[in-house]
């Protein structure tokens, strides 16, 4: 069977099928809304307790980021609107469990209509949190995963926070999922706890039995139920040697990211919060090149104040002293929604009123988060980057905001890095046409191959239609990133990438032949990224990047590469 790889390693083990309980209920009215809402809240702190314990348990099994997810869901239960609004429909006569339930399903509603598998996953959060508190106002019993033998590996329709922070890590061979992707908080909490996983795996519930075998491999997204002797002994001998080549990634740590030439490169890190900063140093970055604000924007119930985010911006560049920090600018629409900036429904959102346009239009908005980055520079290797950007135009309209709010701040007193660093995301067909304007405009590129992918292909990765033509092995895709770094180069600016193609083994050497001086990746593939790097010369990589280019097709380019270099 088929899934998707989320966390990388093999499982050898037993499936146990844990089947989610039922918190089916029978509407009613009730007389005394009173004693209903005090029912009510008693559930919620019930639920904050118990949530509090988990997220202990957390803490001690993967470590104290980790068990900030959990505690997210404490902050999801207390939101003000949420409460108000479960209570005045308490009011009106409904009961606890239908006036919570009515309003989590709105929320649900809106976080899963996104595209962006990061909104989708508040989405799961809030499941997770209806379940917990109908599950204390039905007086159900919660699954629970604490007690499972060695050598199990967990089946399960959709996992959660709250499942896997019951879970002893090292009693757990594997995880297997029906829904879920790599970007929700299970799959992020199976990697940090190093337990192989593999989500979206169709029918699995159904295909799989209770005791069965079965064998997982968390970077391929390949399952075999019921495997005979040949294919255990075959993944046995995969996984000596995965542990082993883990082992000996730790000799990457804290060296350079030099090329086999000794060409060197910048490593750094993508981020959503200012606490993954550490995360970042923790893992042996060499910094930060993409901070994604929108999720400081996504975890608040209005605009977060300068005050606010400044002192976000500012932790983050504590934490990374002199190493470099790339703070993006507010990406919000397309596949972003937050409710409470009003954003029009639009026919297709992607091509719409977003990220740059958004921000341009919307200047008290856009002021506030130049203010507080500009005011945060004053402590740390600060770099501002536009997002979305598809004309110069847009370039200049932003930097001219910037040097309005460098002239305040300066007749303010308020100290700043007047030398700070403006540059852009290059990740549409458009700005790829006109890189070589583009560069003269800005200070830095990075570009984003997720967007780039998509915008280039006309193709939607979340449709599976046309999911087989988003690859950033494309000849269309490979000519638009030669392209980008080429006006990069000539303009003497640098120029990254902080794409998921950044990490892959196959996309490599054609970025060290191309030109990029900067890798911007997930914080546990750094050690892997710098150990790719180091095995290449830029003569070699000239080679193979000479022969892909000749060829006319994305199979072709995928196969070739697979049979010259070992991932």
């Amino acid at each position: 069977m088929k899934g998707i790889g989320v966390s990388a390693g093999i499982g050898i083990g037993k499936i146990l099928l844990v089947e989610e309980h039922s918190v089916e209920y029978t509407p009613k009215q009730v007389e005394d809304a009173v004693a209903e809402k005090s029912r009510f809240r008693n559930s919620v702190e019930q639920f904050c307790n118990n949530t509090r314990v988990q997220a202990e348990a957390l803490r001690k099994s993967a470590g104290d980021k980790e068990a900030e997810i959990m505690l997210g869901h404490i902050s999801i239960v207390n939101d003000p609107f949420l409460l108000g609004e479960v209570e005045k429909l308490i009011d009106a006569g409904q009961c606890a469990e239908s006036s919570f339930d009515s309003m989590c399903e709105m929320f649900i509603s809106i976080f899963s209509a996104a595209e962006d598998d990061l909104t989708k996953q508040r989405a799961t959060d809030v499941r997770d949190v209806r379940t917990g508190v109908l599950s204390i106002l039905l007086g159900i019993k919660e699954v629970k995963l604490s007690d499972v033998p060695e050598g199990t590996v967990i089946c399960v329709k959709e996992l959660t926070p709250s499942m896997i922070a019951e879970i002893k890590k090292e009693n757990i061979a594997g995880i297997l999922t029906e829904t879920g992707s790599t970007t929700s908080h299970s799959a992020i909490l199976a990697r940090v706890m190093e337990i192989p996983a593999v989500m979206s795996v169709p029918d699995i519930m159904t295909s799989a039995e209770n005791g069965s075998v079965v064998i997982l491999d968390g970077s391929k997204g390949t399952v075999i139920i019921s495997p005979d002797e040949a294919q255990i002994a075959d993944y046995t001998e995969k996984r000596e040697k995965l542990l082993r080549e883990i082992r000996e990634l730790q000799k990457y740590r804290g060296k350079p990211t030099v090329s086999a030439d000794g060409t060197e490169y910048e490593l750094v890190c993508n981020i959503g919060k200012p606490d993954d900063a550490a995360k970042a140093l923790e893992f042996d970055g060499e910094g930060v090149g993409l901070f994604r604000t929108e999720f400081l924007f996504m975890d608040k119930t209005s605009v977060p104040s300068e005050d606010e985010q400044f002192a976000e911006y500012k932790k983050a560049a504590m934490i990374l002293g002199s190493r470099p920090l790339i703070i993006r600018t507010l990406d919000i629409g397309g596949d972003k929604d937050i409710p409470y900036l009003g954003l029009a429904k639009e026919e297709n959102p992607f091509m719409g009123f977003r990220a740059i346009r958004y921000c341009l239009k919307n200047r008290d908005l856009f002021r506030i988060q130049l203010r507080a980055i500009l005011r945060a520079s004053a402590f740390g290797n600060i770099s501002i980057m536009f997002p979305l950007i598809t004309c110069v135009e847009e370039v200049r309209e932003g930097k001219a905001l910037v040097e309005q709010l460098k002239a305040e701040l300066t007749e303010q007193g308020i100290e700043f890095d007047r030398n700070i660093k403006v540059g852009i995301m290059t990740e549409t067909a458009a700005a790829g046409i006109i890189a070589d304007l583009l560069a003269r405009e800005s200070d830095f590129f990075s570009i984003g191959t997720n967007d780039l992918t998509g915008y280039t292909m006309a193709a939607d990765r979340g449709n599976s239609d046309v999911s087989y033509l988003y690859s950033a092995l494309q000849p269309a895709v490979l000519r638009m990133i030669r392209s980008i770094i080429t006006a990069a180069r000539n303009n003497n600016i640098p120029v990254g990438m902080c794409g998921e193609a950044a990490a892959d083994p196959l996309m490599i050497p054609l970025l060290i032949s191309f030109g990029l001086t900067e890798f911007s990746v997930s914080a546990p593939s750094i050690l892997r990224v710098r150990k790719c790097i180091s095995d290449w010369t830029k003569e070699k990589a000239d080679e193979i990047t000479d022969k892909v280019m000749s060829l006319a097709t994305e199979s072709e380019v995928r196969e070739y590469l697979s049979s010259v270099i070992v991932a």
